[in-house]
């Protein structure tokens, strides 16, 4: 064997077992022989390097070439994008093509995949244009490739045309196929397709099992995904040692709600991996069993696992939605120790968590202190700021955007209208909307005409904002109906909410948000009759409209209570304080129950009663008795619900935060409220 070949057989173990200082050995023989200039070997030190993630090697061997071919161009462009540099192989497959030099199958592949990697279909629709004048378009990696692509991008009718006319299909095709209707959410085109390859005689192997089990967990299909689970166990498969396919199979049962079977299998698991644990810490978490998932989150860290990026975005998403401020301030500090809290998806979490929490200072900070910011980071903040009644903050920081070169999405667009309708800001709203519908990269969709409506009707023009729902381009969905109701309600104008009314009913007609959106709407105007039909209405359907929680966070603990609970211990003392607060705040301000919002067919003495029992007021409650009352200095109380606040509540707690020189801060299903001094920031329309 010549001393070329045995350098050339030394760097291919090298690259293959990931080798870098035998191969850095190697290399230095290359010199030391005066081979540094053979073409054969140089391409194998590039691939050696590319492989062990040293790039700046790599193309300084491919710098000095004095000849290259394609196989020289395409390891290198193969060593950028293993590397995550997806950009650059494609600013390379553009150079190679200059120079003269003509691509083979693997150059093609490579930049498909980096095209999809990247998301710009443009990209990969110019490289599939010149697979189809060479000849490659049907070569089959190429074409696999070219799907893949298209998949990714978001094209999977160009996919699935390409896949439709394909004169040889192999498992790679099916695969590339099915995790595209599954990446799509076209849950029920993957199964059928999944159905479709065996029928053909194709055998599914690890890919593909991992892609449908995705797409029962989107579906929450769980009989077809415990099917597919016996169906690996009789095949012999070895699920305990495939992380893929047991990372799959736990999130199919937490997806579907077994956590009992989900913890089952994943204490089978021989070699776990990050899905895996990600799976189920995130389903106890949203489960509400907190001190399970941050048991389970504990062992994550000391095992060797590094904690990803998901992870920790997942359960800061959690923290968030229960505002569970201790939490998540002790994951922020978490995240600054670990390499992944550096991600830009974990910082966005991070502000979104402090932004959830009634934490604006905090959000605003870290924001400000984020080295990189993408449109996400930018939108999560505009969100932010407009459910705090904060338009014009809002507005101010879109414009900051677009000064920083980062274009705006249709979910920047829907923040800012948003923040315009917290803030009743209609003419920027109006200005804002009409630079969105001209905007020739995004088309406007229900909920942004949605904003509009709520701005309208805010304003009391109820009619204009009818017009703008029968006139868009668009069907009107139930949502933008809702919000038309909603302002029928606040304007009291019966007629026009009798119609919205009977819209609703029409498009919706098991959702008892509707019924119970007319049935106010009557009680309001007093028309008892109609509002008492429309309730029977309810009960002989069997519909419950879900029920109104809400929580309070005291020393580190966080107290739940639904409408009417009494088991919790301190209950006694709860009611003693509401009641006592209650008349304070009458005989100061005035304060009267707004006994609309209770049942019309009881005594007044227990319509009071019932509405001193709402969540939101027993949670207040507690936070009085555990020394809300404070000792003179103005103390800060946050409350969080999973509904819209109702109007007595609203009233009641703009009455309390004058009287006791207390500030309120509620977070409810629209938006958060700040009462102080006997005002509240949403300025009475919510």
């Amino acid at each position: 064997m010549s001393e070329r070949q045995r350098f050339a057989n030394l760097l291919r173990n090298c690259a293959k077992n990931l080798l870098f200082d035998q191969g850095l050995q190697a290399h230095g023989g290359v010199v030391k022989m005066g081979l540094q200039l053979d073409l054969m070997l140089n391409n194998h030190l590039i691939d050696m390097y590319g492989k062990c993630g040293r790039m700046d090697l790599a193309y300084s061997v491919f710098d000095r070439m004095l000849e290259r071919n394609v196989v020289s161009w395409t390891a290198l462009m193969c060593g950028y994008l293993q590397n995550g540099n997806a950009s650059r192989s494609l600013s390379l497959f553009r150079q190679m093509r200059s120079s003269g030099i003509e691509p083979n199958e693997f150059t093609f592949s490579i930049n498909l995949k980096a095209s999809g990697i990247l998301g710009i279909p443009q990209n990969g629709m110019q490289i599939h244009g010149v697979c189809a004048k060479t000849g490659f378009e049907w070569v089959p990696t190429v074409a696999n490739s070219i799907i893949d692509m298209y998949s990714k991008c978001g094209r999977i009718s160009e996919a699935t045309r390409l896949f439709n006319i394909m004169p040889v299909k192999n498992l790679i095709s099916w695969n590339a196929m099915i995790a595209g209707y599954t990446l799509e959410g076209n849950d029920d085109r993957a199964l059928l397709l999944f159905r479709k390859m065996q029928e053909q005689g194709e055998v599914p192997d690890e890919f593909t099992f991992t892609s449908t089990l995705k797409a029962c967990s989107g579906l929450g299909a769980i009989w077809e995904g415990s099917q597919i689970h016996a169906s690996l166990i009789t095949r012999g498969f070895p699920c305990s040692i495939r992380a893929t396919i047991v990372g799959a199979l736990v999130d199919l049962y937490v997806k579907c709600g077994d956590l009992f079977k989900a913890r089952r299998l994943f204490d089978q698991i021989e070699l776990k991996n990050v899905i895996s644990w990600s799976a189920l810490i995130l389903g106890y978490a949203q489960e509400g069993n907190l001190l399970e998932a941050m048991e389970l989150f504990r062992q994550l860290r000391e095992s060797k696992h590094q904690v990803d990026g998901f992870v920790l975005s997942g359960l800061m998403g959690v923290f968030a939605d229960f505002a569970l401020v201790e939490q998540g301030k002790q994951m922020h500090a978490y995240t600054i120790k670990a390499p992944s809290g550096l991600d830009i998806s974990v910082a966005n979490s991070m502000v979104d968590m402090y932004l959830k929490c009634g934490l604006t200072d905090d959000a605003e900070r870290l924001f400000g202190e984020m080295p990189v910011r993408n449109v996400v980071s930018w939108t999560v903040m505009i969100t932010g700021y407009g459910k705090h009644g904060l338009g014009k903050e809002a507005i101010n920081l879109f414009n900051r955007m677009r000064l920083d070169n980062i274009e705006p999405d249709g979910v920047t667009y829907l923040a800012v209208l948003s923040a315009c309708s917290h803030s009743g800001l209609l003419a920027e709203s109006q200005e804002h909307f009409s630079r969105l519908c001209s905007d020739r990269q995004i088309k406007p969709r229900v909920e942004h005409y949605a904003c509009m409506v709520d701005l309208l009707g805010r304003a009391g023009r109820l009619k204009e904002a009818k017009n703008l729902i029968e006139s868009m381009p668009l069907k009107p969905n139930v949502g933008i109906w809702q919000t038309l109701m909603s302002a029928c309600r606040v304007h009291g104008d019966l007629d026009m909410g009798r119609e919205v009314g009977e819209k609703l009913l029409r498009l919706d007609g098991n959702n008892p948000v509707n019924y119970v959106m007319m049935s106010n709407i009557f009680a309001e105007a007093g028309y008892w009759k109609e509002c008492e039909k429309i309730r029977k209405t309810v009960r002989m359907k069997g519909l419950k409209k879900e029920a109104g929680r809400s929580w309070v966070e005291i020393d580190k603990e966080v107290h739940f209570f639904y409408n009417g609970e009494d088991t919790h211990p301190l209950t006694e003392k709860i009611h003693e304080v509401l009641k006592e607060m209650e008349k304070k705040i009458k005989e100061e301000v005035g304060y009267v129950h707004g006994v609309r919002f209770a049942l019309h067919d009881v005594e007044e003495e227990s319509k009071e009663e019932s509405l001193r029992v709402h969540s939101e007021k027993l949670a207040i409650g507690l936070a009085l008795v555990c020394g809300g009352l404070g000792n003179g200095e103005k103390r800060v109380i946050r409350i969080f619900k999973n509904l819209r606040v109702c109007g007595d509540c609203h009233a009641f707690i703009k009455g309390l935060s004058k009287v006791l020189n207390v500030v309120f801060v509620v977070r409810d299903a629209n938006r958060f409220h700040k009462f102080e001094d006997g005002l509240c920031s949403c300025g009475d329309y919510w």
